[in-house]
């Protein structure tokens, strides 16, 4: 039986702590969680038969921290299965080499610890996010926005704060993205659907902004941070429950991870582009690209625009593209602290 405090006692005495509550202890979101499932890196200690509710133990919690410092860094999937399993000598050694390599991003990764140990208070109905992790939340949704298009409230991008997530969302109907920041700190769950051109004018100045609160007031998102504000406008209109596409996405077919900057350079092209899978090798166009993949073959096109600018907005070294059918929307996924969700819809090409 599930308790108030989403704490479930387990019959050898372990207790398990529900996906939220796990999630807020380690600094990563839910659906972050459920990429490193599907990826092998972090397991939940029993999965609901009938539900699907993860649970985790108390004792995963230091290994869920480790794997978010080391996302944090910018640390490629496998390397870090290679930290966080193998021996401590070549943990040390693989450490090491990434840190040669990225001494740059190293140097962010503890500016962005120090940060975030950070505690601000706050009023009512207001969220407190790191205002770089926001710019870039931001910077990845917005294009997703249909600005200037026959629907207002696709104009928008949706906002959305409850205790384990401040969550930004945009459509244009064709391609969704979806974001997820850990939040510092919440007080009330609210959302709002807010000018996507508003806010996208804001990112230079969040960027620099140090922590942001976040509030609605009179029709307005407001940003403050270092007592200065800036506001976007709120459409008021309900934007589409997008929750019901990703809930009806049919199940994956074949699933492929694969290099950001390999798939970007493959791509390089006007006009549709062909994906072929056979015999657990991928061939873009003409071309064939090194990638990791499970599942069976498939043929599909996109348009190399739509998919080249959700490549853009994704997330680390690497994306992982989940394919059902050649005509169903294809989820481009990527994770970090936060999560970020791209659907992209494939289109005929002969």
């Amino acid at each position: 039986m599930r308790l108030d405090d989403g704490v479930v006692p387990e019959d050898d005495d372990e207790l398990l702590v529900t996906i939220g509550v796990f999630g807020r202890e380690c600094g990563i979101t839910p659906s972050a969680l459920r990429f490193y499932d599907d990826c092998g890196l972090l397991r939940p200690v029993r999965v609901d038969s009938v539900t699907g509710y993860r649970y985790y133990g108390e004792g995963q919690r230091e290994r869920g921290v480790l794997i978010r410092r080391l996302r944090e860094m910018g640390m490629p999937l496998e390397r870090v299965g290679e930290v966080v399993d193998g021996e401590r000598g070549v943990a040390g050694r693989v450490l090491d080499e990434f840190v040669a390599e990225t001494g740059r991003r190293a140097e962010a990764a503890v500016e962005g610890a120090a940060a975030v140990k950070r505690m601000l208070g706050v009023g009512a109905d207001a969220a407190v996010v790191a205002g770089s992790e926001l710019a870039a939340a931001v910077d990845q949704v917005w294009p997703a926005a249909d600005l200037g298009g026959e629907i207002p409230v696709l104009a928008g991008v949706f906002v959305e704060v409850t205790a384990e997530a401040v969550t930004l969302t945009a459509t244009d109907r064709f391609r969704l993205s979806t974001r997820g920041l850990v939040p510092k700190r919440v007080v009330g769950a609210w959302a709002a659907v807010v000018d996507a051109g508003e806010l996208a004018a804001a990112g230079s100045w969040l960027r620099g902004a140090g922590e942001v609160t976040v509030t609605r007031v009179e029709g307005h998102l407001v940003l403050t941070a270092a007592g200065r504000s800036r506001r976007c406008r709120v459409i008021d209109e309900r934007f589409p429950d997008y929750r019901i596409v990703l809930a009806e996405l049919a199940a994956v077919r074949t699933r492929i991870v694969i290099g950001k900057d390999a798939l970007l350079a493959a791509t390089e092209t006007v006009g549709p582009i062909s994906f072929s899978i056979e015999n657990q090798m991928m061939r873009v166009g003409d071309q064939r690209v090194a990638a990791e993949v499970n599942g069976g073959d498939i043929e599909l096109a996109f348009a190399a625009a739509k998919l080249r600018s959700a490549l853009r907005t994704a997330l680390g070294p690497e994306v992982m593209l989940d394919i059902s059918a050649a005509d169903r929307p294809v989820v481009v996924r990527s994770a970090t602290d936060g999560d970020l969700t791209t659907l992209v819809m494939p289109v005929f090409h002969k």
